[in-house]
């Protein structure tokens, strides 16, 4: 099992320095000129050069680039002050250490992937599940039924019609915010009920569908009817038997979903106003603030590769073949 995870982890090393590489050729090698960015519209040019000299765009592009990913490793040094490791530049836009400004956001956008992912996992494959258990009752047709309606929502529709019927028409709810869960463990989760539970709506309905019909399969395999045969109850084959092998495609899927929820962590913090990775994502953008830009790059494939690590772990737990691959 440790030669797997070190496997896995060597692998991700070497995504994340190609990743890297990547970004710093795309932005900083670019026919733009990046010191112009820094610079804004109101430039003179002795600031453009002291910029240029600051950035070190006056070097070798190959010393540009064993710069940009040394400081990852072991920090740098700008005209502002030193970048701790990790260092992914400072802000053209504030001025801040560009990990710092991504550090103070992430808890935002962990809170949502997190929640999210715990809800639609457990509602939805529990919901699953019991429709496999009740399969052709009542309880199927409405768990099959529902799963159906709520697929087609998105976010940007769902949670405008949330917002009006629990905190503008009702006052059920509170606007929603992020509160840090050390300071107000109610309040972080109040205030985060709503976002989270519109995030996970579309993958509620997506994991009902497959729990089910994962189930269904294993209630149907040959190991399954044997323990039947045996004279074992319907619950004990369930969840002793079939339980097991149905969660293997959705361990799968998973590692796939949570990556993607970073996606919709945007869609998510622009939709509540919330200040998030995602929205930190689009103010790069927009800002044209490149350093920032980078980071959260790099930053959100760190993420989803530490997710993906993280999977493949857990499904060799659950399949050791897994590990013989």
């Amino acid at each position: 099992m440790l030669q797997f995870i070190l496997r896995r982890a060597v692998g991700a090393v070497v995504t994340l320095f190609l990743i890297g590489a990547a970004t710093f050729f795309l932005f900083v090698a670019a026919p733009s000129d990046y010191a112009s960015l820094a610079c804004g519209k109101d430039c003179s040019p002795q600031r453009l050069a002291d910029i240029r000299d600051a950035l070190g765009l006056n070097l070798p592009l190959a010393q540009q680039f064993w710069d940009f990913m040394s400081g990852i490793v072991t920090g740098r040094d700008y005209p502002t002050g030193h970048c701790s490791a990790p260092c992914l530049g400072v802000s053209f836009y504030s001025g801040d250490m560009v990990w710092s400004t991504i550090m103070d956001r992430f808890p935002l956008t962990l809170t949502l992937t997190v929640g999210g992912a715990i809800v639609f996992l457990v509602v939805g494959v529990g919901a699953g599940m019991l429709a496999a258990y009740r399969r052709a009752t009542l309880v199927d047709k409405i768990a099959t039924g529902a799963s159906m309606v709520l697929s087609s929502f998105q976010i940007y529709f769902l949670g405008p019609i949330v917002l009006t019927v629990l905190v503008y028409s009702t006052g059920w709810m509170e606007d929603p915010k992020y509160v840090p869960i050390t300071q107000d463990p109610v309040g972080w989760f109040v205030g985060m009920s709503i976002p989270v539970c519109v995030m996970a709506t579309i993958f509620t309905a997506q994991y009902t569908r497959m729990a089910r019909s994962s189930m269904i399969e294993q209630l149907a395999e040959d190991h399954v009817r044997t323990a039947r045969a045996k004279g074992m109850s319907n619950k004990y084959v369930f969840f002793r038997y079939a339980w097991r092998g149905s969660m293997i495609p959705i361990v799968t899927v998973l590692g796939i979903d949570v990556s993607s929820m970073l996606g919709g962590a945007v869609v998510t913090e622009l939709t509540f106003s919330l200040q998030g990775i995602g929205q930190l994502a689009v103010e790069g953008a927009t800002t044209k603030d490149l350093p920032l830009t980078m980071g959260v790059m790099l930053f959100g494939a760190f993420f989803i590769l530490m997710i993906n690590i993280f999977t493949d772990i857990a499904y060799a737990f659950i399949d050791p073949r897994v590990r013989l691959s």
